[in-house]
């Protein structure tokens, strides 16, 4: 699942630590003094700082064949990620259940909702109610939508926001992920107010607003996905042209990796949308009709917008450029605050080179689609160093609820990218300070500490290779 809500104090430790040893003393100082967090210098928040410390950085890590074997082989053995084009015709109310069921569990300690106040019994009752399990049919025929703009997924069928402890309103226990325009789904039960449908993705099942999913025939669905050629949106985020004509395609947010249906035919001398489309590209987008059915309509992303015509070569040079291009961005626990968290984080990086992965840390960590290293908790620093100090641009290394990317080593320590909601060390009188990093951030990984006691290297559980 998603990394939970600082069971990780995320604290940096300034001594050295037995994996690596740390830099000199002035060293430190003078990178705590630039960014406020030890180890870490202004230099090294420049992508093009830790490019320049790489052999062939330009040198392709997978090519496009490799790419689509993974992608394949995480399809085939990964029980995490759903192929929805091979459901059956028709689905039986058991599977219904089990996959609802699944994931809309009622609290059972005290949720709070954002002023600070108990959600009462009463209305947790009501959420079951609206999930409107005895309304399941027996069998239905597999229906299928696009999604139409970014949207939460949510445990249950609302946007109430509950907290598991008072004055935490960052982590919201029924936010789940987010799906993206033109993301394919399978629709298989409706809210009992009707405004929500719960949805299976290629990556998760939960309840998604209607009004955001475009329901189409199958083959419209999927033929979709498919057509060429395409734009790669390689930019954190992008965002449409404004447009009052269409409001359905008018300033969307496009993430990281998303694909889009490029229109390469349109006639020159014909506006998109009351404008002429001669300095922008023309994308085809779904939209939702007044009955709620699937349509397309064409849109604009302007020429000096951070999109491609294919995925990225996978190289270092580029896996750093990716990731440096959140950096800063606030974390979003599933997705929210349009952000993403640390698993989305660097699923949206590998997204923009083609490379499908898992949606949750707990899934892509032990993903047997990938080359991965596994480390028992008893494992000593004597089997954990050595595979700490080859690392390489691209890991993915996991402890409990966490992932990061490695970006490279410097001053004897391997470095990381990732997001975080946490970010803590100890100060000169050996007492944990909080930095309250709350989003993408550079860190040393060596000297990263649970608590006083226990080091990141010491709770690794994973790390997973995108390579040979």
């Amino acid at each position: 699942m998603k990394f939970k809500p600082l069971l990780l104090t995320a604290a940096l430790l300034i001594a050295a630590c037995a994996s690596a040893p740390a830099p000199h003393a002035d060293a430190r100082a003078a990178a705590a003094q630039a960014t406020g967090v030890p180890g870490v210098s202004s230099a090294q928040l420049d992508p093009d700082y830790w490019i320049r410390r790489q052999a062939a950085a330009d040198r392709v890590v997978l090519d496009r064949a490799a790419i689509a074997a993974q992608n394949e082989k995480l399809e085939e053995v990964d029980d995490s990620v759903y192929d929805i084009e091979a459901l059956p015709a028709s689905l039986g109310r058991d599977q219904v259940k089990a996959w609802i069921e699944g994931l809309s569990k009622r609290p059972t300690k005290p949720v709070y909702d954002e002023r600070g106040r108990e959600v009462p019994a009463k209305a947790l009752d009501a959420l079951v109610a609206d999930l409107r399990l005895d309304a399941v049919p027996a069998t239905q025929t597999t229906r299928y939508g696009l999604v139409t703009r970014r949207a939460d997924l949510r445990a249950f069928p609302t946007g109430l926001r509950v907290f598991s402890r008072q004055g935490d309103t960052d982590i919201d226990r029924f936010q789940e992920s987010a799906l993206f325009p033109g993301t394919p789904v399978a629709i298989v039960h409706e809210s009992r107010d009707r405004k929500w449908w719960f949805v299976v993705s290629p990556l998760y099942a939960a309840w998604i607003e209607k009004e955001k999913v475009a329901a189409g025939d199958k083959d419209a669905v999927f033929a979709y996905t498919r057509k060429t050629p395409y734009l790669i949106v390689t930019g954190a985020t992008v965002r449409t042209v404004y447009t009052p004509d269409q409001p359905q395609v008018s300033d969307l947010q496009l993430d990281m990796g998303i694909r889009l249906p490029a229109i390469v035919d349109w006639p020159a001398d014909k506006p998109v949308n009351g404008q002429n489309p001669y300095s922008s590209h023309i994308v085809e987008l779904p939209i939702r009709g007044e009955d709620g059915r699937l349509a397309f309509s064409p849109a604009l992303i302007s020429r000096n917008a951070d999109v491609r015509a294919d995925y990225l070569p996978m190289n270092r040079a580029n896996i750093l450029r990716q990731g440096f291009k959140f950096l800063g961005e606030r974390y979003g626990w599933g997705h929210s605050y349009n952000a993403r968290d640390c698993s989305g984080f660097v699923s949206e990086i590998y997204r923009s080179f083609g490379i499908i992965l898992p949606r949750n840390t707990s899934d892509q960590s032990v993903s047997p689609a990938l080359n991965r290293i596994h480390f028992e908790p008893g494992d000593g620093r004597d089997k954990r160093d050595p595979v700490v100090r080859d690392l390489q641009v691209g890991d993915l290394v996991y402890i409990p609820g966490h992932v990061m990317m490695v970006i490279g080593h410097d001053n004897g320590m391997p470095y990381v990218i990732h997001d975080t909601n946490g970010g803590s060390w100890l100060g000169p009188d050996g007492k944990v300070v909080g930095g309250k990093l709350n989003g993408v951030s550079v860190t040393p990984l060596s000297t990263l500490m649970f608590d006083e006691q226990k080091s990141y290297v010491d709770r690794i559980t994973n790390i997973q290779r995108i390579r040979p």
